[in-house]
């Protein structure tokens, strides 16, 4: 059973992705942390290797009570039984990831700072919808900067869970939770860390008012 759409979503970074057992110490870390869904990103590798790392996730995430979301890639998804898969803007039609992903599964759509883009997503199946960079980002530099205001509209008008993402930090996380925003989703925020799991508690602690 997989978790609420809700609280800290780790998403692994480019560096952690280079090494098998770097990805799978630093995404159990954030697991022990309190993160309760990570998102498998990872667009340098082969094939075989994104095969290979993303069932190890599947494994790691399940035994501890976590969900797995693999980005892109609906079929690498349904290949290692993922719970989910998340679509950026021009990775593919949603409707027909629902589809193919049926009823139970997630599917996430990346939204911009675009409310009307997240509105037409939820009519053709969205689990989640996530908005960003909010802040500067050392993962995505040059993405067009979100506003809170977005968030705190698509939380208010829309039925599924609000993703915020981009440039989070514990200390700007108050302002963000206060939107509506269910999930935090973190990429270099934790695993650019020197402790991950004590990165991750930090970003709970600030969470605890909003659960």
């Amino acid at each position: 059973m997989t978790p609420p759409l809700a609280g800290l979503y780790a998403i692994t970074s480019a560096d952690i992705c280079a090494d098998d057992a770097r990805l799978l110490a630093a995404v159990t870390a954030a697991l022990r942390g309190g993160a309760r869904w990570v998102q498998y990103r990872d667009k340098l590798a082969r094939p075989e290797q994104r095969l290979r790392r993303a069932a190890a996730l599947v494994t790691c995430c399940h035994a501890r009570g976590a969900g797995l979301i693999v980005n892109d890639d609906l079929q690498l998804a349904l290949k290692v039984d993922a719970d989910g898969v998340h679509l950026g803007a021009g990775d593919g039609d949603i409707a027909a990831a629902r589809a193919q992903l049926g009823a139970n599964r997630v599917l996430g759509v990346t939204c911009g700072d675009d409310l009307a883009r997240a509105q037409r997503a939820v009519e053709k199946g969205a689990s989640y919808v996530a908005f960003g960079r909010l802040y500067p980002s050392n993962t995505k530099p040059d993405a067009p900067p979100a506003r809170l205001e977005t968030l705190r509209e698509a939380a208010r008008s829309l039925a599924v869970p609000v993703c915020a993402i981009g440039g989070i930090t514990p200390a700007r996380l108050p302002a963000v939770a206060a939107t509506g925003a269910r999930l935090i989703a973190v990429v270099d925020g934790l695993f650019g860390a020197d402790d991950v799991e004590l990165a991750a508690r930090a970003y709970m602690r600030g969470l605890e008012p909003y659960n």
